[in-house]
């Protein structure tokens, strides 16, 4: 796994250990980011965060800011090991998603949230994520999920574009 393009383009990432987490592929983030574009100067929540390679790279293509959350302690360990690694500063929360928007993500107004929770319970997080997510969005964000096919995550937020590659399933949506 590698940071795919900008500043840090190459830079190789650290997956957590174990088998809990499944990080974005990297031909699946390079089409998400050909297809969000430009993404310098945005305020960036990266959620059920991973190895934080979402988040990570959104800061190689200038990204202002990225909050890293996710409730797995080799999850954070990774997200932390890759930002020294890179020399990169952000927020890491070792948090419960809900908890987390509940009390630390409201009001801050994000730009891009990415969203790309365990497949197995993707599908039932989309109405608690749409009942906390606004409170934490600029007028303007736009929200990324990725999920199971079979089994998506589903907001009912205005559908900007949606792909599959393989089993996985990437919906970007707008407020």
């Amino acid at each position: 796994m590698r940071v795919i393009a900008g500043e840090l383009g190459g830079r190789r990432l650290r997956a957590p250990a174990g088998r809990a987490t499944r990080p974005t592929s990297d031909r699946a983030r390079e089409a998400l980011f050909s297809i969000l574009g430009d993404v310098s100067g945005a305020r960036v929540l990266d959620l059920y965060a991973g190895s934080g390679a979402l988040g990570i790279e959104s800061l190689s293509r200038g990204a202002a800011t990225v909050d890293f959350v996710d409730s797995g302690r080799h999850a954070i360990e990774a997200i932390e090991a890759n930002l020294a690694h890179l020399g990169l500063t952000a927020g890491v929360h070792r948090a419960e998603v809900m908890t987390w928007l509940d009390r630390a993500g409201r009001g801050k107004a994000y730009d891009l949230v990415f969203c790309d929770p365990p497949y197995d319970c993707a599908a039932r997080l989309a109405e608690p994520l749409l009942e906390r997510l606004p409170a934490a969005l600029s007028q303007t964000a736009r929200i990324v999920t990725e999920s199971d096919k079979r089994s998506p995550l589903e907001l009912s937020l205005p559908l900007v574009r949606e792909r599959t590659y393989g089993d996985t399933r990437i919906a970007v949506h707008r407020v």
